[in-house]
């Protein structure tokens, strides 16, 4: 079936963009809709035990909100790293819908947006982010996610809102108290009589983020409450600003000043730690190292410090500082470079660190920050013993440095699965530009935002398993070629695909020159169409044209949109049979993949295709050594051949394609006829799972004999039918 999808990139304000980024980004800012009440109350979102994200957004609400629209998209944190992504809806009937998954443990957010500016909050999800109305959450719960759940009832602190004086401005920031404070009393109380004082943790929000990022965001309440009811940190009090705040020593001792004004704290440098995101964490690790008799611990989240903060005093901070902990995501995160110069220049100067490791499953942004917190609270005030990376995390292997732009073929692989996309010279007046790519859970599609550099825009995307890929632009809405690309796609013009080598991906890459089969055109007159048709043939290695015994014939059809070309250029399937081959686990065969479009398929099989390939190819007419399959309309059309003609082929597999109808099938017939009737799907994100999965209870109750595969993790798409055929060939024609 071929594929769409419409849709845009909105990245999140994480990272500081260049003026350049800065000034295209103002020209696609989206257009905020004030969200009017909801025409129904029922969920816009559900999410399955098991991660998977149904989404249903009513045409008459978007309609009366955003008006006449051609796309719906939902835009959230969903790509690789969890990186901003687009996913797009599909209009059916009078909603827009589509589901996306499984996701990861974690918390996600989104927005609604329809044609790329109209964007709208989900009336019907509660949860908000105070800094971007048009934002909701949810969290997908799981073992990895434990710590970002809500504390049991009555266990954790409270969070309440500090206003304090910074010259003539008035500014605030949030602080969480433990369980168990006491407010009240004077604040330098001491004594048994006296409230007990806490150490004080000062949290740095990034440029452009609020406060207020770190409790919707961020999880930093949930966090804290759980860390604190397990006893995996010591009780504290946490002071979090937003991006507007401390931004100098002047601001940031104000900020301390009311703070120990208003909470009992302890003001000793032995009990004051500092961290932050981003720039916060810039900000957060200089004050540190510039003032290291103010602070004994000092985090940083992403941080952009790339020297050791002037001239350091080695022997000052490594006698007032008991850690200095460095975290970055991988080389997504805008802060992975600057962390390869922070380090080297730290260890120049003789400063002593601890490094989290790079974290390879996220960029710069808070699905990595929330790690981070959960890492960083439990090291303060006490004593720990483990001062190493994280568990999975790896050390840093050099600054990341794309080729420059326009000097190779695109995209450029990179180590670990990192894959940087650029466009030509051709759209430097463009407004917007993403890669849409099958980089989702499953295969599942998503764009990913790109963003000017010079007269080319430019995506690094990753970590990608290794696997085939395939993806083209979208350029202000338009889909575009990657002309640097060589490779194509026939029924598709705008393709272009990519491998990422690896052993999981072993059996779609080639194998050594000359030891594969060959694939070859065979033109026929079809009856049924009134002109020359053409198939494409694999015959394997060594085929014998005139070999005693027959070959066995597979013919393997297609889908809706699609032709004879697909699965050789987007199924791999002369590289899947190539390598079975040469595993020894595929019966020497010729394989057949003819064109489907076709007013009556039977007829052009059985009349037209077959006939020319048995004058032309020595295989057996006898229907025990032929086999057919399909994906999608092709699956309907194989399934449609065993009722209409059963035994006439004895091998049969159908791949994401429902049974239908039970009326007139002649059971006993396909039961006697068949050695193997397979079927497979993908999962709930293949729109023709329901339709599939009332087949089996039509064959079941029919008492048709088959075998089922089990759900294949995917959508309606080749990620799903290529390990269709990898499970399907090898056992054709055998007993």
């Amino acid at each position: 079936m071929a594929l769409s999808y419409h849709g845009r990139m909105r990245p999140t304000g994480a990272r500081r963009l260049s003026a350049a980024i800065a000034a295209g980004a103002m020209t696609i800012a989206a257009v905020s809709l004030a969200p009017r009440p909801a025409a129904a109350d029922t969920p816009w979102l559900s999410v399955s035990g098991d991660g998977y994200a149904s989404f249903t957004v009513p045409a008459a609400y978007v309609q009366a909100n955003a008006g006449q629209v051609s796309q719906v998209v939902i835009e959230g944190n969903f790509g690789p790293s969890s990186t901003w992504a687009e996913f797009g809806l599909t209009r059916r009937g009078d909603v827009w819908s589509g589901v996306l998954g499984p996701l990861k443990p974690g918390l996600y957010s989104y927005q609604v947006t329809g044609d790329d500016t109209k964007g709208l909050k989900d009336p019907t999800n509660s949860a908000t982010v105070a800094s971007k109305p048009l934002w909701s959450t949810f969290l997908v719960a799981g073992d990895s996610a434990r710590l970002l759940a809500d504390a049991p009832q009555g266990q954790g602190g409270k969070v309440e809102t500090l206003t304090y004086q910074v010259k003539t401005q008035e500014r605030s920031a949030l602080v969480w108290t433990p369980p168990g404070y006491q407010a009240g009393g004077p604040k330098d109380a001491k004594g048994p009589g006296g409230p007990k004082s806490y150490p004080a943790l000062f949290l740095q929000s990034g440029e452009g983020q609020k406060a207020t990022d770190w409790l919707d965001l961020g999880r930093a309440k949930q966090i804290l409450d759980n860390l604190s009811a397990r006893g995996s940190m010591e009780p504290m009090v946490v002071v979090i600003s937003g991006g507007d705040g401390p931004g100098d020593d002047k601001e940031l001792k104000d900020l301390r000043k009311a703070v120990a004004d208003t909470y009992h704290v302890l003001r000793d440098p032995a009990h004051q730690a500092i961290a932050g995101v981003s720039e916060g964490g810039t900000q957060a690790l200089r004050a540190a190292l510039t003032k290291p008799n103010e602070f004994a611990y000092a985090g940083s989240f992403s941080g952009l410090l790339t020297d050791s903060a002037g001239g350091p005093d080695a022997k000052a901070i490594n006698h007032g500082l008991k850690l200095v902990r460095l975290y970055t995501g991988n080389v997504t995160d805008p802060a992975y470079n600057a962390t390869v110069r922070l380090t080297k220049a730290l260890e120049r100067a003789g400063v002593r660190y601890e490094f989290d490791g790079v974290n390879p499953d996220a960029g710069g942004n808070w699905n990595a920050w929330q790690k981070n917190l959960i890492d960083f609270v439990p090291r303060l005030f006490r004593t720990v013993r483990d001062h190493g990376p994280s568990a999975g995390h790896g050390p840093l292997k050099g600054e990341f440095t794309p080729p420059a732009a326009g000097t190779t073929p695109t995209p450029f692989v990179s180590e670990g699965g990192f894959v940087t996309f650029e466009t030509t010279t051709d759209f430097t007046d463009a407004k917007h530009v993403t890669v849409w790519a099958n980089d989702a859970p499953g295969g599942s599609w998503l764009r990913i935002p790109m963003s000017r550099e010079g007269d080319r825009w430019r995506a690094t995307v990753g970590p990608l398993d290794p696997w085939f890929y395939y993806y083209k632009f979208i350029v202000d809405r338009v889909s575009v070629k990657d002309t640097s690309n060589p490779t194509k796609v026939t029924t598709e013009p705008t393709w272009s695909t990519f491998l990422i080598s690896g052993e999981r991906s072993r059996l779609l890459s080639d194998v050594p020159a000359g030891q594969g089969g060959k694939v070859e055109s065979l033109t026929y007159r079809s009856t049924v169409t009134n002109q020359d048709r053409t198939a494409l043939v694999w015959t394997p290695p060594g085929y014998d044209p005139n070999r005693a015994q027959p070959y066995p014939v597979f013919y393997l059809q297609h889908g809706s949109g699609q032709n004879h070309t697909d699965w050789v250029e987007m199924g791999r399937a002369k590289q899947i049979l190539d390598h079975h081959f040469l595993d020894g686990k595929l019966v020497p065969m010729v394989v057949v993949m003819g064109n489907g479009n076709v007013s009556d398929f039977n007829k052009e099989l059985l009349d037209n295709l077959d006939p020319a390939v048995h004058a032309r190819y020595n295989v057996s007419s006898d229907p025990s050594q032929q086999a057919l399959a399909g994906l999608s309309m092709g699956g309907g059309q194989t399934l449609g051949m065993l009722k209409a003609h059963p035994g006439r082929f004895a091998y049969i597999g159908a791949f994401s394609a429902g049974f239908g109808s039970g009326a007139g099938v002649d059971v006993a017939a396909i039961n006697n006829g068949t050695k193997m009737l397979r079927v497979y799907v993908g999962d709930v994100t293949d729109f023709v799972y329901p339709s599939f999965m009332a087949g089996l209870t039509t064959m079941d109750n029919l008492g048709v004999h088959y075998e089922f595969d089990g759900v294949t993790p995917g959508p309606h798409g080749w990620d799903v039918w290529q390990k269709n055929l990898i499970d399907l060939a090898p056992r054709l024609f055998r007993r």
